[in-house]
């Protein structure tokens, strides 16, 4: 057990404040970027490390995970944390820096899921015109549901087989401490992780720790207007779909017209920013009528447009007192890793909807789900809830902790923050900062 009984449940409230915005969107066929100036402080570790997966479907080259190691290597804690949908392992460089900053001790490894290999970011080496060139020009590897098929089969067993891996490499046969995190539904997928029944051991016995940024189960989400209630014979149903070809979920290609479209241009988008924010945006005038700015736009200001003024979903959002342009643009560039996923499995779509109620259940039976530890689980949680979900994120992690022997609880919540600002807002904005790193930081004291 832990000897945390004395540490109580807290909310932490929000604290609030302001700077600037990034990301954004285009199709495809075939604002100054300047970040304010910070104290100097030493250089980072950092790696971009390939690793092999868990056997699954597919050739052998798809059998590898990757993770972005940010901090000391002999750090004692590592802090693992799984992106979101369409998310990858940039999404967290930003949060990474300033947490091992603040806490020495302590390295992050964030994931980039074994599909993110199916992406061909080869073009990006070079500047920005000239990955234009190359994705606007249809000059990239494309994967299909005939070239891919085997994606068909990568749902959440395989994702926590993978990541698995992943946190054994980073316990090091018990020479570091492990908490497990994530952010959306990569919060989903830590969670399940915990509750997992991996050949007779529950996953909770891997970690010190559980990290649930803006995400979660039991209608975390429902605020957002996105409650899952999947019967074994809706289930059923999906299943048939992915076997008759509906390997990728499509949610993305409705925008722009392929799975992966939608990405390449937030990434072009996020690269021109970086390389030339002043500049006149050449990828303006491209975009589709509805995504179009109505006004002449620099490189910087496009992002602006897309992410701060005109988003395209509340969840795709940044507030401009909370992010800086540049911090957008940066995790948008990449190139490698990428803030982005290109192709989502629809499987895992399917496993994560079904693993809501975050118990057993007819259709998580049929799925072969092994939720089968969620009561058992006993490892301190720390949750924080943007404006998305209206408080539904809060709300569920409490009744995870209420219907667990999870031992002591941080809830800190912010309003105000949208969902991209979770991971991207300026240092001495962020509620997420200053009140994840001193949860981690009595983690480390155990």
């Amino acid at each position: 057990m832990h000897a945390w009984k004395d540490w109580k449940k807290r909310v932490v409230p929000a604290a609030l404040v302001g700077a600037l915005a990034g990301a954004l969107v285009l199709p495809g066929a075939g604002p100054a970027a300047a970040a304010a100036a910070r104290p100097a402080r030493a250089a980072v570790h950092e790696a971009y490390v390939s690793m092999a997966g868990a056997r699954a479907a597919g050739p052998a080259d798809a059998q590898r995970v990757h993770v972005l190691e940010v901090g000391r290597p002999q750090a004692r804690q590592v802090v693992v944390l799984v992106p979101g949908q369409f998310g990858a392992a940039d999404d967290f460089r930003a949060l990474a820096e300033e947490l091992v900053a603040r806490l020495p001790d302590t390295q992050v490894w964030a994931v980039d899921r074994r599909e993110q290999d199916l992406a061909d970011l080869s073009g990006f080496r070079s500047g920005p015109d000239a990955a234009a060139a190359y994705y606007l020009g249809g000059h990239y590897r494309v994967q299909t549901p005939q070239t891919a098929a085997y994606v068909g089969q990568w749902g959440l067993a395989v994702e926590l087989d993978d990541l698995r891996q992943i946190v054994l490499a980073a316990r090091d046969h018990g020479r570091h401490q492990v908490v497990l995190g994530g952010h959306s539904w990569g919060a989903t997928t830590a969670l399940a992780y915990a509750a997992w029944d991996f050949d007779g051991r529950p996953g909770y016995r891997d970690l010190s720790g559980l990290v649930n940024l803006d995400g979660g189960v039991h209608d975390a989400f429902a605020g957002q207007g996105d409650v899952y209630r999947l019967t074994a014979a809706q289930a059923a149903a999906w299943q048939r779909q992915i076997a008759g070809g509906a390997v990728f979920d499509g949610s993305l290609a409705a925008v722009a017209g392929r799975p992966e479209t939608l990405q390449i241009l937030q990434q072009l988008a996020g690269a021109y920013a970086v390389a030339a924010p002043d500049a006149p945006s050449t990828l303006a005038p491209r975009l589709p009528a509805p995504l179009r700015p109505n006004h002449p736009v620099s490189n910087a200001g496009l992002i602006t447009w897309m992410l701060a003024s005109h988003p395209l979903a509340a969840e795709m959002s940044i507030n401009p007192a909370y992010t800086r342009s540049a911090t957008a643009a940066r995790a948008l560039a990449g190139p490698v890793p990428a803030a982005l996923e290109w192709y989502w499995p629809n499987r895992l779509t399917l496993d994560l909807e079904a693993a809501d109620p975050f118990r057993p259940t007819p259709a998580g039976r049929l799925l072969g789900l092994r939720l089968w530890h969620a009561a058992q689980i006993d490892v301190p949680l720390y949750s924080f809830a943007s404006g998305l979900t209206h408080g539904t994120v809060n709300a569920a992690a409490r009744w995870v902790v209420d219907h667990s022997r999870i031992p002591a609880a941080t809830f800190a919540e912010n309003d105000a923050m949208t969902h991209l600002d979770t991971l991207w807002a300026a240092p001495g904005r962020s509620t997420v900062l200053s009140t994840l790193a001193p949860f981690l930081a009595r983690l480390d004291e155990r």
